[in-house]
């Protein structure tokens, strides 16, 4: 017996799919056959409108602050490495790191009082975020070079 992708790569290249309804065209996946039919009105008022649900957002603003903050350290461990390696005074470079280790779980610290105010909004339990762990990026951070 075939599997799946023998089958389709098959019925490919035999031009089964060439006449298929909307060929070429974007799928419209504004629909979403599993939400409650007494919301999709309200839905599509605010997705047209440019809005999204409030949750949403702070959740695209959760992701955003915790991708620069990982990137603010990892620069500060970049430079770290190289003014050692340019035999900068240890003691600064040290002072350095600490300083921007500071900032770093200052931060992580207010951001995980906005993803617990935030997990505690969200309708359902599968949208909830983990709050960050400081040490394990610093971690994962300074041990993957």
């Amino acid at each position: 017996m075939k599997s799946i992708e023998e089958q389709i790569r098959k019925a490919m290249e035999e031009g089964q799919f060439n006449n298929l309804k909307g060929k070429g065209k974007p799928l419209n996946l504004d629909d979403n056959p599993y939400a409650d039919p007494d919301w999709n009105l309200a839905h599509h008022v605010i997705k047209s409108g440019g809005f999204t649900l409030p949750w949403i957002e702070t959740r695209q603003e959760i992701e955003t602050e915790t991708e620069a903050l990982q990137i603010a350290l990892q620069r500060a461990w970049e430079w770290r490495q190289e003014a050692l390696e340019r035999k900068l005074p240890t003691d600064l470079v040290d002072t350095e790191w600490q300083r921007a280790l500071s900032v770093f779980n200052a931060r992580v610290e207010q951001l995980n009082k906005k993803i617990r105010s935030y997990n505690l909004e969200v309708p359902a339990d599968q949208f909830q975020v983990f709050t960050l762990q400081a040490d394990r990026i610093i971690e994962r951070i300074t041990h993957q070079s």
